[in-house]
């Protein structure tokens, strides 16, 4: 088992910035991917951005340049540096991370994008 566990959401202006952040605990790898995907209300939950063990990202078009992900091996952690956030970021984003072949999400945080 692997729990994810997020911080870092909350309400912010248009053009601000905020930093999420995501612990890993239980049976996990230095090796395995993290991510963080998101869903907005009526939409279904979409890829933000991905990091491999090595550090080779993946963004979605949407947050490309303005978003960015990092990680600590050594603190299983994984972070979103979001910034020149836009209302249409405003969603739950949700950590993620796969081993043993399961996937695994955090319960999510709330980011509201204010105009």
């Amino acid at each position: 088992q692997v729990q994810l566990v997020e911080s870092g959401g909350g309400l912010v202006q248009a053009g601000g910035s905020l930093r999420l952040s995501c612990a890993a605990s239980g049976r996990i790898f230095s090796g395995n991917p993290m991510g963080w995907y998101r869903q907005a209300p009526g939409k279904q939950r979409e890829l933000v951005a991905t990091i491999t063990s090595g550090g080779s990202t993946n963004y979605a078009g949407s947050v490309k340049g303005r978003f960015t992900i990092s990680r600590d091996n050594a603190k299983n952690a994984v972070y979103l540096q979001m910034n020149s956030v836009r209302p249409e970021d405003t969603a739950v984003y949700y950590c993620w991370t796969t081993s043993s072949g399961s996937m695994y999400w955090g319960q999510g945080t709330q980011v509201t994008v204010s105009s």
